[in-house]
This record gives structure tokens, sequence and C-alpha cells, in this order.
């Protein structure tokens, strides 16, 4: 597997089940060593599938988590997080435990811990896989939102071709295990993208294409 991304770029990196998305995103969180090869990657925060919130914590001090693993005292990180728990939606729940939220304030939370881990890298482990239809398109619109007022580096993998499109500036299609890179796909498209434009649907096709799968 080779990739290189960009400072500030947002690639997605889509396959089938077992190719090893999420194997790349732990390699370039320093989770696993790689077997052979090189990896060198800006220090970056994994954000996994599950939201792995605390239930006994709010919503404020589960996204304050991060800070204090860092060391900082738990009054500093809330006045840290504060501020952009009202940005994210959700001023009004600081005290809110996670049972209590919906999916996507859930994720929203989950969103802004690996945020304020203050990486220059953000991997995103299909985020919003757990949520239903609605939702999932409503928290897309509302990370693109978001990387757009806040530029990260980002590494986001999902199974949603079409998610990866209306995210993405650029589209990796992986193979089958052992998976490589089959394709790399730009989509210099303006945003907000909407699904039913033509160069959407275009470059969606592409993408289904190098997977092998039918559009």
């Amino acid at each position: 597997m080779s990739l290189r991304v960009e400072p500030s770029e947002v690639v997605a990196v889509v396959g089938p089940s077992g190719c090893g998305k999420t194997t790349l995103l732990e390699l370039v969180c320093g989770l696993q060593t790689p077997d052979a090869g090189t990896i060198r990657a800006a220090p970056a925060a994994l954000m996994p599938q599950r939201d792995l919130l605390l239930p006994w914590l709010g919503a404020l001090d589960n996204a304050c988590l991060a800070l204090r693993a860092q060391g900082v005292s738990r009054d500093e990180a809330r006045r840290q997080a504060q501020p952009w728990l009202e940005r994210f939606g959700l001023g009004g729940f600081e005290r809110t435990r996670p049972a209590e939220l919906s999916g996507g304030m859930r994720q929203r939370v989950s969103f802004l811990r690996t945020l304020l881990a203050g990486k220059p890298v953000l991997a995103l482990d299909e985020p919003f896989a757990a949520l239903d239809a609605i939702t999932r398109l409503q928290m897309q619109g509302w990370l693109s939102h978001v990387l757009e007022t806040e530029p990260r580096t980002v590494v986001l993998v999902t199974h949603d071709v079409e998610e990866a499109i209306v995210l993405a500036d650029r589209v990796v299609a992986m193979s089958a295990r052992p998976g490589h890179a089959v394709a790399g796909i730009e989509v210099d498209l303006p945003r907000p993208r909407h699904r039913t434009d033509t160069r959407v649907l275009e470059l969606r096709e592409q993408a289904l294409e190098a997977l092998g799968v039918p559009g």
C-alpha cells in the first residue's frame, strides 16, 4: 500500500470488508507497527466506528477526555471544550449522559473528543456507520461544514462510496485482501456537494467501477 496525504487534504479510503482499511488507520496512528515498509506521519488521533463514550460522564466531560489524558485539569479542560460544544450544536447538553443523547449527538461528542486531542491528522473509521440513513446524511453535511471552517488533514475510512465523494478531496479505492490501492479519484468539486449533481454521480460510478461493483 502506498499512500500520500497532503496537509489539510481529506482523503477517503473505500474498499471491501477485510481489505485492511482499519489496519491502515491504526498504522497511521501508531497503534500497530508495519511488517515492512515505512510510515511517515504527523501525530494522528483516531475516531473509531463506535463512539466509546463513557456512560457515567456527561457530554462535556466525555469531550474533555483527550485533554485530561494530556494532563490538563478538569476545570481547564472544561473551559477549553465548552465553546466547541456550543459550536457543535451541543450547548445545553453538557451534563447529559450518552444514553440520553441521540446517535448523531453522540458522534458529534466523539468527533469533538478526537479534535480536542490536538493532533494535526484525524483518522476517522466509519464514523457514521452505526447511524440511521437520515441521521447519517445530516452528519455528513455537518462534518463537511466543520472541515470547511476548521480544516484538518483527514483520512476517512468508509464503505459508502457516495459519502466518500461528498466529503473527500480524493478517494482511494482498495482491492480485496491483500489490500492495495487500485485507483485514486480526484474530487475537484465545490462544497457543499449534492448527491444528485451529475459530476457527483459520475465520480460515484467511477469509484464503484474501480471496486468492481456494478453501479
